[in-house]
């Protein structure tokens, strides 16, 4: 880092960071930490920029694939955001999980880079069907901040604001950031790390909706059978959203600012 500017800004991480639910596999995936490297790039305007994420990814997986690649590509900056998969999976282990955020967290910052992470907001707000993972959810993102503590990693909070709950900002599947959820969460890390002209707006609610938003007993009928069930059986066939992927940016580049009125 030069001058209180970031050069070069590698993310880690699974679909969150990847993108999923902000784009499509056709016409590319942005996502959060695209979006954060525009507001990041505003005032380094020759950063460069490599998004290593890979969906469905465990917080292993992440570690044994990504991390020696950024380290390789000698980031001053990089997010952490894993873990959020582990979770769903019978045998979670909060600590074991942690371990691998921290083991990233080490390396990371022992190259002298600036490293940021996510807390997991409380999904049982979000999606009624998994209040059952909500204590797991607080495990690991208590694990996370004693970690990211020991390393100086700042941990970006959403969970304790209201609109982190509004389904306007979660993409249908209710697993992923919509188009304006992914950029709340980059205004949100960028708030931060102090970035210039950054503040707290992403915290506000959103203005009512033009039409009621589906809720009841229906609508998580519905979400089930369209969501749930299929992701149950790629579990059950032991496949996974990220199998034959790799990373969509492997390589610094400069960063391309995308214009896209009306999504704050």
């Amino acid at each position: 880092m030069t001058d209180g500017t970031f050069l070069r800004y590698v993310a880690l991480g699974d679909s969150q960071t990847e993108g999923v639910g902000d784009g499509d596999d056709t016409g590319g995936l942005r996502g959060w930490a695209d979006r954060l490297a525009e507001l990041l790039a505003r005032d380094s305007p020759g950063m460069l920029y490599a998004n290593l994420a890979v969906r469905g990814r465990l917080a292993g997986q992440v570690r044994a694939e990504q991390l020696a690649p950024a380290l390789a590509l000698d980031p001053d900056f990089a997010t952490v955001v894993a873990g959020f998969n582990d979770l769903l999976r019978p045998g979670f282990d909060a600590d074991a999980t942690a371990g691998q955020l921290e083991e990233m967290f080490a390396a990371l910052t022992g190259r002298g880079a600036r490293v940021a992470t996510l807390a997991f907001p409380d999904v049982g707000r979000i999606t009624p069907l998994a209040r059952p993972l909500v204590p797991r959810v607080r495990a690991l993102n208590a694990r996370v901040r004693e970690a990211a503590g020991r390393y100086g990693v700042v941990v970006v909070e959403t969970g304790h604001h209201p609109v982190v709950t509004d389904p306007r900002l979660w993409s249908p599947d209710r697993l992923h950031a919509g188009p304006l959820g992914h950029a709340r969460i980059a205004a949100a890390v960028a708030e931060a790390l102090d970035l210039p002209g950054a503040d707290d707006s992403w915290t506000r609610p959103l203005p009512p909706p033009d039409v009621p938003l589906p809720t009841g007993l229906r609508a998580e009928l519905r979400w089930a059978g369209a969501f749930l069930g299929p992701w149950l059986g790629r579990r059950l066939r032991g496949r996974s959203s990220g199998d034959g992927r790799g990373a969509k940016r492997p390589e610094l580049l400069p960063v391309v600012r995308v214009e896209e009125p009306g999504v704050r």
